[in-house]
């Protein structure tokens, strides 16, 4: 499924600000319901150096990607992982899906 990304700072500070936070055992999901459906990710310098910052940027992408296409609606969604030794496309996968599951975002 395809999906915007947020950029700008005035998107990630409304996302914050107005959105409801669903929590999951690895990870923050903030979202707001919007006209079309939108993603960004918060991993800041605490989770590593560059290679993990980025390695844990594409797997929560891809774990968005492979999720999304669920959604009932569309919503702007900010993924702010939680600090661990160890990250896994699986985990973010399975977290999204409950997440999706129990703020009744999902079709299924």
């Amino acid at each position: 499924m395809k999906y915007r990304k947020v950029k700008k700072k005035k998107e990630f500070q409304k996302i914050l600000g107005t959105g409801k936070r669903a929590y999951g055992g690895a990870l923050t999901v903030v979202y707001l319901p919007a006209e079309e459906t939108a993603m960004a990710v918060c991993v800041g310098k605490k989770y590593g150096k560059s290679v993990q910052r980025n390695r844990l940027k594409r797997l929560l992408r891809e774990a968005f990607r492979s999720q999304a296409g669920s959604l009932a609606r569309p919503c702007a969604f900010l993924l702010i992982p939680k600090i661990a030794e160890k990250y896994a496309f699986e985990i973010f996968r399975r977290d999204l899906y409950g997440i999706f599951k129990r703020e009744k975002l999902t079709d299924a």
